[in-house]
This record gives C-alpha cells, structure tokens and sequence, in this order.
C-alpha cells in the first residue's frame, strides 16, 4: 500500500510504539526536545522574576550562583537543539534522560554548599527538583521503575546540599532535624509523584499499544481508507519491517462484507508476480476484526503522480503499462478479473535498487471466475469499479465482466498517463454514456502533438466498445509495448526518483471537490434494485 504525503497522514496516536522501534525512537527524541525547553523557558522565568524581586541586585545574582545557573540552563538549552533536529541514536537519547534532571539538580544544589543564602533561598532548590522531576515523568515516556530511579537521583543532591545548608547555620539539633525531616518528606513525596505520573501515563500507552495490536502487527498510522476497509502503516513484532494492514471495520463486518475481504485476501495471495502486492498474512482480531498485512508501498500512485507531474513520456507510459499487464495477465490466468484498474490503484515505488517498480493493488472488488460467485458476493446485477475507468460492458451487462474489461479499463489508465486527462470526462451519467457510445479521441490529437504509433494504437485498441476488437489478452498488451519501453532506461527512471520524486510527493492534494470528484471513486450500483423499484 502506497504512502500518502506527510502532512496528510494521520497519525495513530502519539507515544503508542515500541521504544526499540523508530518510532519510538522519534518520539523519545522529539519528547526530550520539548522537555528541555520547558524547564529552560521555567527556569529562566523563575530566574528573572527572583532577580527582579531582590532589592540587592548584586547580591542576587551571587546568593543564585550565577555561573552555575548558567551552566545548568545551557545544559538545558543543548539538549534542546541537540534533540530538535536529526536523528539522534536511541542510547544517547536515553542517556540524556537519565543525567539531564540529574545535573540539573546537581548546579542547583551545589550552590547550597559554602554560601550564605537565605532560608527561601535553600527551599529553592527543593522546588527546582521537584518541577524538574515532575516535569520529566509528564513529559518524557519512561516506564515506572526508570522513573523512579532517575528522580531518587535528582533529588538526593538537593536533599543533601538542604542539610548541609541546615547544618551550617547551627539552630538548635532538634529544630534542624525537623528540617531535615521536611526535606527528605519534600524529595520523597516528588520521587513519589513522579514516580506514579509515569506509572499512569506509561500503563495507559500499554492499553493504547494493545488496543492497536493486530496480530504480530502493531498500527502506527493511518494510510487511507476506501470502501472495503482500512489502511494503516504497521510494524511487526519481530521482523520490524514497515508493513500495511488493512482491516475492516466494525461498521462493515456484515457476513456479507467478510466474504468478501476474506475472499480479496485468499484471492491476492494466490498471485505471485512481482509487480502486483505481496500479502503476508491475514487473520482476525478477538474483537472479531478482520484484517491482512501486505508490503507497505513508500511510493506514488498514478493519479497524484500525472496530476502532479503532468503527462508521461510515452516510453514511461509504455513501460509503466507493461508491467500493469503483467501483474493481470497473472491474475487472468488464475481465473481473477480485478474489475478495479485506474490510476489510484497502481504504485510505481524503488524495489530493491530498481526504480519505477509498478505494483498493483486493491484487489477489492475481484470477481473469481472459476469459483462461480454468488450474486450476494459478485452482484450480477451491479456496477461495480470507478466510472473513469468503466467498461462498456461492465455498465450494460455487469455479469459478462471478465479479463478484456481490465483491458479496457487498462488502456484508459494509459490514456491517464500519455494525455493527462481520462478517455471521458462530465457528470457520471455523462461518462457512462461516452463509456457506451462515444469513440475516444485519439491522445496525439488530444494533446496536438506526434505519439508512437504502438502506444497510441495499443491504448486505442484496449478502449474498444467491441470486446471482440480489443487484445486478447494482456500479455498481447505487453508485448505490443515491448519495444517502446526499452526507451525508459534504468537511468532516465533513476534521474526522475532523484530529481522530481520527494518534490512531487511532498504537496499537498488541494481539498477534493465532490462534485468535479465523483467520477474518479469507486462505486457500486445495485441496477437490479433500481429497475425493479422504478
């Protein structure tokens, strides 16, 4: 499955991972970015406002121990410029954790020992730890016992530089012990606090985390969601692979629906060519979910990549064409007929040091012609596929769907590519009837210049009304191209991952417009039902 650009993914929800896996390891990092800066924002802000409260300001700025103060917030200030851009490594992010609040305290603390400060002064510090502590267990993710641990050490420099400081100003032995006594209360019961703070936040990412465990699978983010279910980015247990899970709702878990997903997957997974989807797995929740994990497409579909990138050369085209082909010519051979091919559905991605793979997805909607499909499955009487890329055949007389319809719809994905613009455009009703009735106009006139001879004629052949007229067979598809997709060599499709690719995945879709959209989706109508209520 394809990945949607960034800032149109949906995360799962913040924190939710695995600490050992990439994720994890980014939201650690980003967590430690964001606590630095408050407590430097709150140090800095306490500092000034005692400044501005002390009628003495050369006596301030000594009794607060000036340099170490400084040292401590810059500490603070690096460990926020260090985590707040790249990718830093998980152990010395950990690290960080671990002796940030510790030094910290350390410098507050350490200006308690040999200086004649005010009594509020020495509380100071009790309160530095405390929000530090405190602020670390909000903030950062950390299970309870790490917690635990790296507030007892943060708290014991404060604690200690409190005696001391009791100590030196020598009231009587049994007010001091109260003291010390108030002082261990104090640091015990922000050890404590924090303690349990993590403790809570940390259990309720565990139910989070087994709330989205699927399988082996744990969901990460959201990738997009069609008619037959939904898809989120995933990680494997062990294998800590990216994967995509699809699963269908529980708003769509009709016996019916579940037929139908279990069979998409039992019929995908019989297909082995390279270039349509790997299924890993599959199986169901204890909530009863239905779900299978297929290999996470990093790349672009062919909608956003002509909208985005404009027309195709021809040799891409023919080469993008012959691999779709392909994959059906496969799916043919098993008896599948995809009933689905457009654009949206084909994901040119690098595989393995290759560019300009394509893989064909959403097998949603196939229709087994060997297994003698139920109408309740299948739909005889329904129009099922994405008006753009409808055959003839599949509007008039759905039940005599078969392979030459994935042709048709095929050869007006290559009319997609090589134009820019499908075969027919309007009103869903209108591009019905042009489906039926009207030739297409030849590409090479639509877009007022020369195209190859072979793709034009192959494209034109595929859109015939007539399935008698069409090719045979993909593999006749594929070989009519042949030749012209020698023409896209492995360094022109290297030069466009390189130059264009991250440029035209990262802008953003403009906001879809229903009306102008409507043609492009998926449908499926019941032809039956509507003649039989008319």
């Amino acid at each position: 499955m394809t990945s949607p650009p960034p800032s149109a993914r949906q995360p799962v929800v913040t924190g939710a991972v695995d600490p050992s896996t990439e994720e994890g390891r980014a939201f650690l990092q980003e967590r430690l970015a964001f606590y630095a800066r408050i407590a430097f924002f709150l140090s800095m802000t306490f500092f000034v406002v005692g400044v501005a409260l002390s009628q003495d300001t050369e006596s301030a700025r000594g009794s607060l121990g000036l340099g170490r103060f400084l040292a401590a917030n810059l500490l603070l200030l690096g460990t926020w410029a260090y985590c707040a851009r790249g990718r830093r490594p998980l152990g010395v992010l950990r690290t960080l954790d671990a002796l940030v609040p510790f030094l910290y305290c350390l410098g507050s603390a350490s200006r308690v020992f040999g200086e004649a400060l005010r009594s509020d002064e020495a509380y100071g510090t009790l309160l530095a730890m405390t929000n530090m502590v405190i602020a670390r267990a909000v903030f950062v993710p950390s299970d309870p016992l790490r917690t635990f641990a790296i507030s007892t050490a943060a708290a014991l420099p404060c604690f200690l530089g409190f005696w001391a400081f009791e100590n030196r100003t020598a009231p009587p032995p049994a007010v001091t012990l109260l003291y010390v006594l108030f002082a261990f209360l104090w640091s015990a019961c922000a050890v404590t606090v924090a303690t349990v703070t993590s403790r809570i936040i940390y259990g309720l990412r565990e139910r989070v985390r087994e709330a989205l465990q699927v399988g082996q699978y744990t969901l990460l983010e959201k990738l997009g969601a069609g008619g037959m279910g939904e898809v989120y980015k995933a990680s494997h247990a062990f294998l800590r692979r990216p994967t995509a899970v699809k699963l269908l709702p529980p708003e769509k878990a009709g016996a019916a629906s579940l037929r139908r997903f279990e069979r998409e997957v039992q019929l995908t997974s019989q297909l082995t060519h390279p270039n349509t989807i790997a299924i890993f797995d599959y199986g169901h929740t204890p909530g009863g979910i239905f779900y299978y994990a297929m290999e996470y497409l990093d790349g672009i579909d062919l909608d956003r990549l002509v909208r985005e990138d404009g027309p195709q050369p021809a040799a891409r085209a023919a080469h993008i064409l012959r691999q779709v082909a392909g994959s059906l010519q496969e799916a043919h051979d098993a008896g599948i007929v995809h009933r689905d091919v457009k654009p949206a559905n084909v994901i040119l991605c690098r595989r393995g040091g290759s560019f300009d793979v394509a893989k064909v997805v959403d097998f949603g909607l196939v229709k087994d012609l060997q297994a003698g499909e139920s109408v309740e499955l299948t739909g005889a009487n329904t129009i099922t596929g994405t008006p753009l890329y409808l055959s003839p055949e599949a509007i008039r007389s759905p039940e005599e769907v078969g392979p030459s319809s994935d042709l048709y719809a095929l050869g007006a994905v290559g009319y997609f590519l090589v134009v820019g613009k499908p075969p027919f455009e309007g009103s869903l009703i209108e591009v019905c009837g042009h489906h039926l009735h009207t030739p297409p106009t030849p590409p090479s006139e639509r877009l007022g210049r020369p195209v190859p001879g072979g793709l034009e004629n192959t494209i034109l052949r595929c859109l015939e009304k007539d399935r008698a007229n069409r090719p045979r067979s993909a593999e006749e598809v594929a070989d009519a191209l042949e030749d012209l997709a020698r023409g896209w060599t492995p360094a022109h499709a290297r030069r466009w991952w390189t130059e264009k690719a991250d440029t035209v995945r990262s802008r953003v879709p403009p906001p879809d417009d229903t009306a102008a959209s409507s043609p492009t989706r998926t449908i499926l109508v019941d032809v039956g039902g509507r003649s039989r209520r008319a």
